[in-house]
């Protein structure tokens, strides 16, 4: 599904199958409410902009159980990524903050600017392939850098995807890392 913003109103572009069954019931309530998220995410992030004066489209989708806020085509967005994604973070937790305080219950939301997070999950994938492919012919475990939650679990979904290798974290945060070893 994709709601898409372009400053005005949002608008929800999906295709609803008609069930009558209470679990279709339950997901509906769920994808409703991250569309919500994403609607309220979005209009907080719109105003954010406006006072940044920075050009921005934001797109809203849901993906799984999470929405997915995009902001994308303006010049001065890397200002909001910052070194190693730091400012876009902290950006993300606020916007978690603003649809928590409009509706009560703590969002997963995901935000991303100008791809610099959907590049950033394509570059921690190849390095997590990397790794295990180096730990198969070597048979040497190989312990990469300090990594955030949400790098490690990208370097471990491509490590599982390789048969002769398993990956596990160590360390403790900040220092927090994934070690690849033979299975």
């Amino acid at each position: 599904m994709t709601v898409e913003t372009d400053g005005g109103d949002a608008t929800v572009a999906t295709t609803m199958v008609n069930a009558g069954t209470d679990a279709d019931d339950v997901v509906n309530d769920a994808e409703e409410a991250l569309i919500e998220e994403g609607e309220i995410a979005g209009d907080y992030l719109e105003q954010l902009l406006d006072v940044l004066d920075f050009d921005g489209d934001i797109d809203l989708d849901v993906e799984g159980d999470r929405a997915i806020v995009s902001i994308d085509g303006g010049r001065d967005l890397s200002k909001l990524v910052g070194r190693n994604g730091e400012v876009l973070d902290a950006l993300q937790e606020l916007t978690r903050l603003a649809v928590q305080q409009a509706t009560g219950v703590r969002s997963r939301l995901m935000l991303d600017v100008a791809g610099w997070r959907a590049k950033r999950r394509e570059d921690l994938s190849a390095l997590g392939t990397a790794a295990a492919q180096r730990v198969l012919e070597s048979g040497a475990p190989e312990a990469l850098a300090p990594m955030t939650p949400f790098e490690r679990k990208i370097v471990h979904d491509a490590v599982a995807a390789i048969d002769g290798v398993e990956s596990e974290s160590e360390g403790v945060e900040p220092n927090r890392h994934v070690v690849v070893v033979p299975s």
